[in-house]
């Protein structure tokens, strides 16, 4: 870890924040949440390659995608959890 680190996972949080505003909780399939990821990082691939053929100044776009792919992977193990907390609270009963 760096010092941007910190910085960085409450940039993660805040993005997981807007998410669960939008969508609320998601419980999902893991094949869904692999789809949603890999739509995700498809999109941080977009901003990356646009910014290498000159299309985009910066790669604050890039950024941005990545944070998102991040927190939609925290979103999967989050739900992940909460699905393997249930099963197990099932068996206990």
């Amino acid at each position: 870890m760096t010092q941007a680190t910190p910085g960085v996972l409450a940039e993660v949080r805040r993005e997981r924040e807007r998410q669960d505003a939008k969508w609320g909780e998601q419980n999902l399939d893991p094949a869904v949440w692999l789809m949603i990821l890999g739509e995700e990082v498809g999109e941080a691939n977009n901003a990356a390659l646009e910014h290498l053929m000159g299309n985009a100044r910066d790669l604050s776009h890039y950024r941005t995608e990545l944070l998102q792919v991040a927190a939609v992977a925290v979103s999967a193990v989050e739900s992940l959890d909460r699905q393997q907390a249930r099963l197990a609270g099932s068996a206990d009963q």
